[in-house]
């Protein structure tokens, strides 16, 4: 497909139903009309508001910048930066164009996609989602974002009048979910018997790390996430189940939430009126999975699955075992799993987790329809070390301009 026939085209999120220029035009202004001499009260048109960003692997820092700007309009529409794009402004990113079109149309906050959107908001592209999009208005989050010649990326849509700044979330980024990683490699050359424990236990409260820095180049920097019950309900569907749905309940850590997760959880929803997803504790996956996970700790890993339009509802700090007890509790009809994780020894052991609802013949395994781990994405930042630590040396100074010179912003 050219490069202006896709720019053209946006995804319907919801169904698999593409949008192309006239549609998106179509929703055009209603005025009044007299009717038998009355005139009638005319709708309003829907404001249409428009995000881009990479969202390379995206988390729950870019679902709730998402949602702060479906909040200031009736209908979002979101560009995905092309991979081509990203390389030439930032370096490499970590997970390609049809993995982030797959995250950033399973948030239930955006309503359209654009893929191969520019990094920079040039006045042809300006127009073109004036006048072919129907935007009202160009939203970015109140750190800057810089080309690099040091220009603004929005200049010209804050000279048009026609844009509007959110809230940064507090506490992450890429950048520094990438540091992590990075900062695992290091602990790991240092050998697993140092630090491990510790380093985990940073990673859980977001604290920083400090040591030596003569393996990752610089320091690198643990946000400090402040979860608040107010974020959570933000997040959430705040409704049940009806008395008659049919209850799915899928768990896992979903570290790292990538592609695989969602597919996953899609597949899940489904098979019946409620996905119900339990998120194990970070003590959980750190015995399952090695000392140096989670990447993500608890919260963060929580409201990154609150955030996909397929989930329901979530259990945070979910049991590692499935009970009885829990089946009644959450009324639940069937209990699945996929066939690509982590580790899918815990079938052969004594201490299946799955044990209960096997012996009740509510159990199934999902086909996963695509093959990712959380270890996929930390591999494809260790094959490719050197290109992601000069990204986040240049991010990280940018990073640190911003904190320093951060005010306060309003958030919904």
């Amino acid at each position: 497909m050219e490069g202006a026939r896709k720019l053209t085209t946006a995804y319907l999120i919801g169904g698999i139903i593409l949008l192309g220029a006239s549609a998106v035009l179509a929703a055009q202004f209603h005025g009044g009309a007299f009717v038998g001499g009355r005139k009638k009260k005319g709708k309003r048109k829907p404001v249409r508001v428009y995000m881009d960003g990479c969202f390379d692997m995206m988390h729950y820092g870019h679902c709730n910048a998402l949602r702060q700007a479906r909040a200031l309009g009736d209908v979002l529409v979101v560009g995905v930066v092309s991979d081509d794009e990203i390389t030439a402004n930032k370096g490499p990113p970590v997970t390609p164009l049809h993995e982030r079109m797959i995250m950033v149309g399973a948030v239930k906050w955006v309503d359209e996609v654009i893929p191969d959107a520019p990094y920079a908001i040039t006045e042809e592209f300006m127009h073109k989602l004036f006048n072919e999009y129907d935007i009202d208005y160009i939203i970015h989050g109140d750190d800057p974002c810089l080309l690099p010649d040091g220009t603004d990326a929005y200049a010209l849509a804050k000279k048009a009048g026609r844009y509007k700044q959110i809230k940064r979330t507090e506490g992450v980024s890429t950048t520094d979910i990438v540091g992590r990683m990075l900062l695992c490699m290091r602990e790991r050359s240092l050998g697993d018997a140092q630090n491990h424990s510790s380093l985990q236990r940073q990673f859980s409260h977001g604290n920083s790390q400090s040591g030596d820095n003569s393996t990752a180049g610089t320091l690198t920097k643990i946000s400090n996430f402040l979860p608040t019950s107010r974020r959570i309900v933000q997040f959430s569907n705040g409704k049940g189940p009806g008395p008659d749905s049919r209850i799915v309940y899928i768990d896992g850590a979903f570290d790292l939430f990538h592609a695989g997760h969602v597919e996953i959880l899609r597949i899940a929803r489904e098979l019946g009126d409620f996905l119900l997803v339990g998120i194990h504790t970070d003590h959980t996956v750190s015995s399952t999975r090695g000392p140096h996970r989670p990447i993500m700790n608890l919260h963060e890993r929580s409201l990154s699955v609150l955030a996909c339009r397929y989930v329901d509802e979530v259990i945070i700090g979910a049991p590692w075992e499935v009970s009885k007890d829990m089946i009644t509790t959450f009324n639940i009809s069937l209990v699945v799993h996929g066939t690509i994780a982590e580790n899918m020894d815990f079938l052969k052991e004594e201490s299946n987790p799955y044990a209960v609802p096997m012996a009740m013949g509510i159990y199934q395994q999902l086909e996963s329809p695509l093959d990712i781990t959380t270890s996929t994405i930390i591999k494809r930042i260790v094959s490719n070390h050197e290109a992601f630590q000069k990204r986040n040396e240049k991010k990280e100074a940018s990073e640190k301009k911003y904190y320093e010179s951060k005010g306060f912003v309003a958030d919904d």
